[in-house]
């Protein structure tokens, strides 16, 4: 439709963000990052072998990774389907009762500050064509994008990846070595790795860098030292 091809194209610099992969790829990365860092820190603090320290790692990874993809695909498709219901009850009412639809609209826009007869002739346009019919009201009334409405696939997929991906930075010490140096190179890289995120965050939404990185540099560290802290007091008693 004519419509939708000058709506993408007169705003190129506009990310598309309504998917659902953005949002799953900043909550995977950052939950996988502390997850694991902390699970991998509290079994460390017991002070067990090399082997049961990675074990525990993988397991988090896998574990946590098919968590959050599942999660994400379920509440994105729960979403989905929340808001096709409510396109198809729109549908149904152009249907039914295209001419109480179309007053409705020419309501809406006067009370945006069109003249009532400007508002009646952009009203009657808009209802000319059903599909555009359907989009406008779906827009003005009910705050919705029929044709964004988040793809579970990609946000599960997307979350799965990410997940995997900030769970296995500070694993990777453990894949080459154990004791105190792996323990040390975990939080390094986690340390290292958190700040990172928090930088690409807070550049990504326009908010400050350096913000973002102590933000995600505290809530990494406050959940490690606290894991830590719980294993290193359960190895000792035990």
């Amino acid at each position: 439709m004519a419509h939708r091809h000058l709506t993408h194209d007169a705003e190129p610099h506009h990310r598309n963000v309504k998917s659902g992969g953005a949002r799953a790829a900043v909550f995977g990365i950052s939950d996988g990052l502390v997850t694991n860092v902390s699970l991998i820190l509290g079994v460390a603090g017991a002070h067990p072998g090399g082997g049961i320290v990675l074990l525990s790692g993988l397991s988090g990874l896998v574990a946590g990774a098919f968590s959050m993809a599942a999660g994400e695909y379920v509440s994105m498709q729960a979403q989905r389907e929340l808001l096709e219901r409510e396109l198809e009850v729109e549908r149904q009412a152009l249907r039914r009762s295209p001419t109480a639809e179309r007053n409705e609209l020419a309501v809406i826009y006067e009370g945006r500050g069109l003249e009532p007869d400007l508002a009646r002739e952009l009203a009657t346009r808009m209802m000319r064509d059903p599909a555009m019919a359907l989009e406008t009201h779906a827009r003005e009334e009910l705050g919705i994008d029929p044709y964004a409405l988040g793809s579970p696939s990609i946000a599960a997929s997307s979350s799965f990846a990410t997940f995997a991906l900030g769970a296995v930075l500070p694993l990777i010490p453990w894949f080459v070595g154990n004791g105190n140096t792996a323990i040390l190179a975990s939080i390094a890289i986690g340390a290292i790795a958190a700040i990172v995120v928090g930088v690409v965050l807070g550049l990504l939404t326009g908010r400050s860098p350096v913000r973002g990185a102590l933000r995600q540099l505290g809530a990494a560290t406050l959940a490690a030292a606290v894991t830590y802290g719980i294993g290193r007091a359960v190895g000792v008693s035990t």
